[in-house]
């Protein structure tokens, strides 16, 4: 077993910080190299034992070095091998150059391949350092390759796909498998990286995990492990009084849906009372719909005023069809002092002067807690959201930095930030979470672990996990209420995961 934890993600300058660092302990760099390409060798033919030729694509760095070494030892495995050479192969330096030179044959040019049936292609172009557009050249071999359908093999990530953001670069290569080394990228995890990278084997190819773990930074995949210890699993002395009081903010009569999910979801993740707040004219059809969730009528900040006056409670929930404007800018200033997940309209009612809400939560640890989609985001930070340059978790950290709040990107690959500069890619999400009132759910879940005392950035971490469990739980073609049901199953299994199936 490795002694890198799985959660490890390396950025493609960590990792080169750590190629460095290897061979200034005395760690021969080539040795690394020839590592890697025996590995990449060793996976195309376990998992191509049907391959007529192994087509080696190599680029003009160590990647390509990989890729000559990983065509060196397929042909001496006794298999067919053609290699095609990005540029002119004379002019590669250090490791790449002495792969090549041991390789000992003339490629051709990469401009001069041609399909033929029974092809697995291994691209050793441009792995996950990739910074720039692919040339020309290179985008019109990739597509030649995806239109036939030939079987990739990836050495690092598929190339056209940028290690750290996982976006293309104009085409990238439709991976099969991916084969990276010591640890995953965050370009392994961010879409569209994740859905072109195929199944991603991780080498170790003999790095020292203490210079690996020196080497990584503050971004990592968004798994149990991390934030387990902060879960509030319930003792035999535990009653409902322990276990936090949540508050969730109904929307008008029309609009009370949203609130019911959040609170139901909170109920379920454990969260001992759970009340909806609710305005006058949205009582009687609140109150048609609860049982186990608490009911009071709160209409304007009067009541909200005397209602944390007279209450213990822990955490809140506001946003999930409560309306856009002024009175949600107004109950948001006054839960300051308190934990509180703002999503949905919360969000969008501050997205004329953000600045007010985030020096209202200046203060303190961490206590907001906002969940926006894209467009969300955009409302509240409209130059992050267009700045080319960010990729989303640099989006994310800049944004939880900027407000003093954990941000929940949401997404197919959410993002989980902190002010602190820690980001989690969250990666166990199916598709069946694309529904109406998802979100309304994760509001609530995140909300009841924040009741339970859960700090802030790991209540939204467990939260976003949580959630995408329940999903797997409900099944294809739930709903929002499906979803909400599953939340305490879920919470469930992360204190009995043989039980569990899945955690």
């Amino acid at each position: 077993m490795s002694a890198i934890p799985a959660h490890t993600l390396l950025t493609p300058d960590e990792m080169a910080q750590a190629d460095a660092a290897a061979a200034a302990s005395g760690i021969p760099s080539f040795d690394l190299m020839v590592r890697a390409g025996h590995a990449v060798a060793a996976t195309a033919l376990r998992r191509f034992p049907a391959a007529l030729r192994f087509v080696v694509f190599c680029g003009p760095g160590n990647n390509g070095g990989d890729g000559y070494v990983a065509a060196s030892a397929l042909a001496a495995s006794g298999v067919a091998v053609a290699v095609f050479a990005v540029g002119d192969p004379g002019v590669l330096r250090g490791d790449a150059r002495l792969a090549f030179e041991k390789w000992g044959g003339q490629p051709a040019a990469l401009e001069e391949f041609q399909p033929r049936a029974g092809d697995v292609v291994i691209d050793a172009l441009f792995g996950a350092g990739l910074s720039r557009d692919l040339p020309e050249n290179v985008q019109q071999v990739i597509t030649q390759v995806n239109e036939a359908s030939l079987p990739v093999l990836a050495v690092d990530l598929p190339s056209g796909i940028c290690g750290l953001t996982g976006r293309s670069r104009g085409v990238a290569f439709r991976a099969d498998c991916s084969v990276t080394f010591m640890a995953r990228k965050p370009g392994h995890l961010l879409l569209p990286g994740r859905s072109l990278c195929g199944d991603v084997e991780v080498f170790d190819i003999g790095i020292p995990a203490r210079i690996v773990l020196a080497a990584a930074g503050r971004i990592q995949e968004n798994r149990i492990e991390l934030w387990r210890r902060f879960l509030p699993f319930s003792g035999a002395d535990s009653h409902k009084y322990k276990r936090g009081h949540l508050g969730v903010f109904s929307g008008p009569a029309a609009s009370t849906g949203a609130a019911r999910l959040s609170a139901l979801s909170g109920l379920k993740t454990g969260a001992g009372l759970v009340t909806v707040a609710s305005p006058e004219n949205a009582m009687a059809i609140n109150a048609n719909h609860l049982t186990a969730i608490m009911l009071r009528q709160v209409g304007g900040s009067d009541d909200l005023n005397a209602w944390l006056e007279t209450a213990k409670l822990s955490a809140f929930v506001l946003g999930p069809a409560f309306g856009i404007g002024e009175r949600a800018r107004d109950f948001s200033l006054a839960l300051r002092n308190h934990p509180l997940v703002l999503d949905a309209d919360g969000i969008t009612s501050f997205r004329d002067d953000p600045q007010t809400l985030f020096d209202a939560f200046s203060s303190g640890e961490p206590h907001l807690i906002m969940t926006p989609h894209e467009g969300e985001f955009g409302r509240l930070f409209p130059d992050l959201a267009a700045d080319p340059n960010l990729g989303k978790v640099e989006k994310a950290q800049k944004a939880a930095e900027r407000a003093h709040a954990v941000i929940v990107y949401k997404g197919a690959d959410t993002v989980i930030a902190a002010p602190d500069g820690r980001a989690n890619i969250n990666s166990n999400g199916p598709a069946s979470l694309a529904t109406a009132g998802s979100g309304d759910v994760l509001a609530g879940m995140i909300g009841a672990l924040l009741a339970q005392g859960m700090p802030a950035f790991e209540a939204a971490c467990a939260g976003v996990y949580l959630h995408a469990e329940a999903a797997h739980l409900a099944g294809p073609g739930s709903t929002a209420e499906d979803l909400a049901a599953q939340a305490g199953r879920a919470m469930a299994n992360l204190a009995d995961p043989i039980g569990s199936g899945r955690c």
